[in-house]
């Protein structure tokens, strides 16, 4: 059983279209290793120097990653990862 990265519709260019892709890894730093050797290009729009970017969210299970420990935080054999952008704005 592997990791399942769900792929929002702006990075799917990198996936051939899937909106979803299996993965593996002990942590979360890993499995975009692991993402970014089959799909090349997709690490730099997730990670910059500093960890996770600014403006991406990643959520293990339905948990932000950023509250369980960042690239750190451990992944399993049937866990979920799922990649949102961050959106801005509000009403005018």
């Amino acid at each position: 059983m592997a990791i399942e990265i769900r792929i929002p519709t702006i990075l799917r260019t990198y996936t051939g279209g899937a909106k979803a892709v299996d993965g593996t890894g002990a942590t979360l730093e890993e499995l975009i290793g692991d993402l970014e050797s089959r799909h090349p290009g997709l690490r730099d729009r997730l990670v910059d120097d500093s960890g996770l970017r600014r403006f991406v969210n990643v959520y293990l299970n339905d948990e932000d990653v950023r509250f369980l420990g960042g690239l750190s935080t451990p992944v399993a054999d049937g866990d979920t990862v799922t990649v949102l952008p961050a959106v801005a704005g509000g009403a005018r």
